[in-house]
């Protein structure tokens, strides 16, 4: 069980990686990287990213200037959100079959749902307002009510198929 749950913070670090990565080819500012939640416990600046880690070593984050990757064109907007998922899956391929490229896998497959607050999501709105060239509350809201029910749906078929195998 400590070898899932440490591969699994592994990937969640690659994921941010991922992200921060994108981010720095498209010239959008990281401010923040972040490991576990709650209050911090240390902290380090390296060319002008906090890197924290706090209490409980359960997420990870990174902390984008969100105004700069608004101004990006689509492409590179997504490409920022996507990077996380497809940085976990090129390390679930490198590493196929070790407990690390499961939880890459897992990693990658939860975050692409249109899940609230997860890649996914993030990318849905972005394709959207791109392709309306508008926000639109009434689409945001739409996207994240049907995209979230259906993702729970998808989870919850999932887990009935392993259920009554």
């Amino acid at each position: 069980m400590l070898s899932y749950i440490l591969c699994f913070l592994a990937a969640l670090l690659v994921h941010e990686l991922g992200h921060c990565v994108a981010a720095f080819g498209c010239n959008v500012t990281v401010s923040e990287f972040g490991f576990g939640w709650g209050r911090k416990l240390c902290s380090l600046r390296i060319r002008g990213v906090d890197f924290i880690i706090r209490v409980l070593p359960v997420g990870a984050y990174i902390r984008l200037n969100l105004d700069e990757l608004q101004e990006r064109p689509v492409d590179q907007q997504v490409t920022v959100l996507l990077a996380g998922i497809i940085a976990n899956l090129v390390a679930g391929v490198v590493t196929g079959g070790t407990h690390f490229s499961l939880m890459n896998y897992l990693l990658a497959a939860t975050n692409i749902l249109p899940l609230y607050q997860q890649d996914g999501w993030k990318c849905g709105l972005v394709i959207l307002r791109g392709s309306m060239r508008r926000k639109s509350l009434l689409i945001d809201w739409t996207f994240t009510i049907v995209g979230s029910a259906l993702s729970l749906a998808l989870i919850a078929a999932q887990i009935l198929t392993i259920q009554f195998r």
